[in-house]
């Protein structure tokens, strides 16, 4: 699983305010509605009689939204109400001209936007040389961070919400299975201009954000250099791994390793309570030049052991950075009037109460011990915490690591390596030569600093771009299984720009289903290399990890859930203080769900994700990208792959359960997983 990073442009009141400040919240405030009621709904009569009664709902609706966000500084009430009068369109001919003239430039604006976005990052996001200060400040300057302000100013926001009107959630779900698919495309222009976030919080919040990635990208951690307390070491020498998505990568390679596995598990399990717990000697993070002894946490330069101070709980101060920068914005959200509100009731269309629901119903479900057990059994030993990345289910925990980097690294030198054979690998998915090349060519491939992404087109002749860990050496298998996720990510933004018949209902309903493709592509990867598992009941193991890796993630988000819900009721907490919340959350998490499960109590590991500081709140997307897998995967079988998916993806940006009910005929729903599982145990 891995960060996905996509510009969608418009909403960027909304989508950057996951960015996050250095600074406290500050005391802006959001203004008091300037238009009276009586004013603006004088006006909806007026506009009703000059076109008629069968536009009242759409007059009503985009009046009364140009009302609310109407301020002095756009001009007096008869200013407003001349506007109103002048730039309503009643004509159903003129009103699509409007919206595929104003679709059009919003896609030129955000195509170039995303570019120069994309360019200005990459000193800091590829693996390209050294880095210098000036980069950071490039990185974090937020081209965009006006757009808002702008679009305001010379009222092309206001012409949008006039004549294209914001739907709620509840709306989209009632009316939008019956809407055209014009109709869904206004409604989601409609969705573009519904608040105003000042444009010095938008850049202040980007500045935050390409801090806490730069944090998190140099986070390596020189496992060649640990050793155990009797002065043995047990990694490679030169082996350095990303903490937390290459530390939990390793210890998921190494259940193939009978001899060494356990000890490096152990091993890699202890830097990361250290990492947690802020306890870690500061100099040995991203640095080659000292020895460490993870058990005993001490620290030796040319054999001498040295004082080291931890690390300042430059952690927890990320994740309180990112949550006063949400307070800045909280005043300009009337009704997402939280980051929590805006990320899962706004963002990924899912109220965070039914967020929690389905993970405590499937993290409640009496099946998982028995999984527990049977990993328990083929292990040969108690279940250890770091289990929770139990591999074994898999095909590749057949295959010695050695074995699998062998091989791709001889396969994949460089970017370019991969990026030829990226049509060779969508024609042994089944895609038609034709097909795989026009996909193919719209990618391009790039090494990564950190662990790697996806990052889309903004706009149609632009390409999406895979990074992913490259080494001097070659591609390791770590490297390529990254790649192979973020391949399916760059299929997903490739159909859903590309094929979709309008620009407005490019994308998907939000990050988790393009995490569904990147699992189902992740999942094939052996597949790829020519490799497969020799177990004769594959169904089973599938269900068997599907339902392991569920649970694990499910954790994951919860801690993070539950860390901002925190946050909101601490909102003076220092780092210190978060620390300790954190821990205590990660904890009562593991006891709910986890104890009875693996026989141990207070196992803060659910806290290790590094999205927690660089994209707070997303993890909960991989849960329903698992959930959205299982689905479509059972959906899949029997039919022809590529022609599903090329299917299924050109749905666009619909709201989760409506675009599920057309993928594969069924609400989005941890049920079919559940039973399914049952099933499995009972045989």
């Amino acid at each position: 699983m891995k960060k996905l990073s996509f510009l969608l442009l418009i909403p960027l009141a909304i989508l950057l305010s996951q960015c996050k400040q250095t600074t406290a919240p500050m005391e802006q405030k959001a203004t008091v509605q300037f238009i009276p009621k009586a004013t603006a709904d004088s006006l909806v009569a007026k506009l009703i009689k000059k076109t008629g009664e069968g536009n009242k709902s759409l007059i009503e609706k985009g009046v009364l939204q140009v009302a609310a966000l109407w301020t002095e500084k756009d001009g007096t009430i008869k200013d407003f109400e001349d506007f109103c009068m002048k730039n309503y369109i009643s004509s159903a001919e003129m009103k699509e001209k409007l919206f595929q003239r104003i679709s059009t430039n919003f896609e030129v604006l955000n195509g170039y936007f995303n570019r120069i976005s994309l360019d200005l990052k990459r000193p800091m996001a590829l693996d390209m040389g050294d880095t210098y200060p000036i980069d950071e400040v490039f990185a974090a300057y937020e081209p965009t961070a006006h757009f808002t302000d702008d679009f305001f100013t010379n009222k092309i926001a206001f012409i949008t919400g006039l004549n294209f009107p914001f739907y709620s959630l509840q709306e989209k779900g009632q009316m939008g299975p019956k809407w055209s698919r014009l109709e869904w495309a206004y409604a989601r222009l409609g969705d573009q201009f519904t608040t105003r976030v000042p444009a010095d919080i938008v850049q202040k919040g980007s500045d935050a954000l390409s801090d806490a990635e730069n944090y998190i990208a140099g986070y390596n951690i020189y496992v060649g250099n640990l050793l155990d307390d009797k002065g043995k070491t047990h990694f490679p020498k030169d082996m350095k791994l990303l903490s937390h998505w290459n530390l939990r990568d390793e210890i998921k390679a190494n259940y193939a390793d009978k001899e060494k596995g356990l000890i490096r598990q152990q091993m890699i399990y202890k830097v990361m309570q250290h990492i947690i717990n802020q306890d870690i000697p500061a100099k040995v993070i991203n640095n080659p030049a000292y020895i460490w002894k993870p058990w005993s946490n001490q620290v030796y330069e040319n054999n001498k052991l040295i004082d080291c101070l931890a690390e300042p709980n430059s952690r927890y101060q990320q994740i309180l950075n990112n949550f006063h920068a949400q307070q800045a914005i909280d005043p300009f959200e009337p009704d997402m009037n939280t980051f929590i509100k805006r990320k899962f009731s706004g963002e990924m269309e899912i109220p965070v109460e039914q967020v929690e629901a389905l993970f405590d119903q499937f993290l409640q479900s009496p099946e998982l011990a028995k999984v527990g057990q049977i990993i328990s059994q083929r292990l040969g030993r108690k279940l250890e915490a770091f289990d929770i990345w139990y591999d074994g289910f898999k095909g590749r925990s057949e295959f010695p690591q050695e074995q699998l980097n062998n091989l791709t690294t001889k396969k994949y030198t460089d970017p370019k390596a991969f990026e030829k054979e990226m049509p060779v690998l969508l024609g042994k998915l089944g895609w038609t030569k034709e097909r795989a090349a026009y996909l193919a060519e719209k990618v391009v491939v790039d090494p990564a600093r950190g662990s790697g992404h996806a990052w889309g087109a903004g706009m149609k002749g632009e390409k999406a771009h895979l990074r992913t860990r490259i080494a001097s050496t070659g591609m390791d298998y770590k490297g390529y299984n990254i790649a192979v996720h973020e391949f399916g990510h760059n299929v997903e933004q490739t159909i859903s720009m590309y094929d979709v018949d309008h620009f407005m209902l490019n994308g998907v309903p939000n990050t988790a289903f393009t995490e569904a493709l990147a699992f189902i592509f992740q999942s094939r990867d052996l597949a790829l290399l020519g490799l497969s598992g020799q177990s004769k009941d594959q169904q089973k193991l599938k269900t068997l990890d599907a339902s392991w890796t569920l649970m694990e993630i499910m954790g994951v988000g919860l801690v993070d859930i539950h860390t901002w819900q925190w946050m909101y009721a601490h909102p003076n907490a220092n780092a210190e203080e978060l620390k300790n919340a954190v821990i205590q959350i990660a904890n009562e998490v593991w006891n709910k769900y986890f104890m009875a499960i693996f026989g141990v109590k207070d196992q803060s590991i659910l806290a290790i994700y590094s999205h927690m500081i660089s994209n707070p709140l997303y993890l909960a997307a991989y849960s329903y990208g698992q959930i959205i897998e299982f689905q479509i995967e059972n959906y899949l079988v029997g039919k022809h792959f590529p022609d599903e998916i090329d299917r299924i993806y050109k749905q666009g940006k619909l709201i989760p359960q409506i675009w599920m009910q057309g993928a594969v005929g069924s609400k989005l729903s941890a049920d079919p997983i559940i039973k399914q599982l049952d099933e499995v145990l009972a045989n």
